[in-house]
């Protein structure tokens, strides 16, 4: 209000026109639709059928259900789209018996927390969604793209896990190799979950759906895995999805409505202009640039949650980007990632109290701990950036 106060040559109704316009974008459609699905699927009884596919896929490595944690962020990808949800459901189920296998509370906190960064780059990560509407990119691509970096940060973070576990003497957990009919059970067990992201980019590659319409469908999908496959939904739990949402979709619109405000006075004042000839001035190198961005992103992360931090950032920092030659998918990729990773660090990290608190840790204890968690998430960023064909090889290959 008071940038418009500044401006006398801009009508006054100005916000009010901006804030009601920003929510009548139809891809936008996508957003609540996702949310729902996901609380849907969270309630199906999905996530028992993962936790076990999990535990089949890692349980022999060292860590134990540390590993499984990792593994069942990225199953759960495909299902909640919301690092700070995996988080807060993985805190639940996995937190206790981590700390009862003897590891300590600091590491269990902040495995569960950073593991849960894969949920927001794989499809259909609600991060991608936003990036996509805002910045005009097709969500289709940014989904694909998502796919190998997510591979790639499971792996890295399963190192680092590893490498600990192996100095503190963490079992495995699992001392025997699954059996062939144990392995294929585990995997019908988490078929429906698997095939989502599947089924997702097929209906936006062959067109099929539009993203908006590809959220309904998440919705019926959830509702049909959860009524007639698992047959775990039930009334009650319909209603307290629906009742969940409510207040997830509420959140997430206030803050999209009223962040338009902020993004017409950034348009109005040519920020990103401003913003790319300061950038230009040091390096017109789009790698090193990007990297700069990414450290810009990460220090605001310390203090703006990262959903605000997508919606603030995005028309400031991609015409930086496109403008010296950059990918725009290579680095919305980049960008969230980024983005999401305040999500996990103080003072303000959403999803590292959530952790904290259920698993009653110190934030001090999390921090010494997650370190090295957090050196992997850096140097895959790193590569990302460095390597832009890593992350443009699948959405290239599937929509060319």
């Amino acid at each position: 209000m008071l940038f418009f106060f500044q401006h006398p040559e801009l009508p006054i109704s100005t916000p009010l026109q901006v804030t009601v316009s920003s929510t009548q974008n139809f891809s936008l459609l996508a957003v609540p639709l996702f949310i729902v699905a996901g609380n849907l699927m969270n309630r199906s009884g999905i996530t028992e059928g993962l936790l076990t596919l999990a535990s089949v896929l890692t349980g022999r490595l060292r860590g134990g259900l540390a590993q499984v944690s990792i593994a069942l962020s990225a199953l759960m990808g495909g299902v909640s789209g919301s690092a700070i949800a995996d988080a807060a459901m993985q805190s639940r189920i996995l937190g206790d018996q981590m700390i009862k296998r003897g590891m300590t509370k600091g590491f269990a906190a902040a495995v569960l927390s950073f593991s849960s960064l894969l949920t927001p780059i794989i499809p259909p990560g609600i991060g991608l969604i936003l990036f996509g509407t805002i910045s005009s990119v097709s969500i289709g691509r940014l989904f694909a793209a998502g796919i190998v970096p997510a591979v790639i940060l499971g792996l890295a973070m399963s190192v680092a896990v590893w490498i600990t576990a192996t100095r503190r003497g963490y079992p495995p957990e699992r001392t025997t190799a699954p059996t062939i009919s144990e392995t294929v059970k585990a995997f019908r067990g988490g078929i429906w979950a698997l095939l989502f992201p599947v089924i997702l980019l097929l209906g936006l590659r062959m067109g099929v759906f539009t993203p908006s319409e590809i959220g309904a469908f998440a919705v019926v999908y959830a509702l049909f895995i959860g009524y007639l496959v698992y047959r775990q939904l039930t009334t009650k739990s319909f209603l307290e999805a629906l009742e969940t949402s409510l207040g997830d979709v509420g959140a997430v619109m206030f803050l999209i409505s009223l962040s338009a405000i902020f993004g017409y006075g950034i348009v109005f004042d040519r920020l990103p202009e401003l913003m790319a000839s300061g950038l230009s001035s040091v390096t017109d190198n789009v790698q090193i640039v990007t990297v700069l961005i990414v450290l810009l992103v990460i220090f605001f992360g310390f203090f703006i949650d990262a959903t605000v931090l997508i919606i603030m950032m995005t028309p400031i920092v991609l015409p930086v980007i496109t403008k010296l030659g950059g990918d725009p998918v290579h680095f919305g990729v980049v960008f969230i990632i980024a983005a999401t990773l305040g999500n996990f660090t103080p003072p303000v990290g959403a999803a590292m109290y959530t952790v904290c608190s259920i698993l009653k840790v110190s934030v001090k204890n999390y921090v010494r701990e997650g370190w090295p968690l957090l050196l992997a998430i850096v140097l895959v960023t790193l590569l990302l950036i460095f390597v832009p064909q890593v992350v443009l090889f699948v959405p290239n290959l599937i929509f060319g």
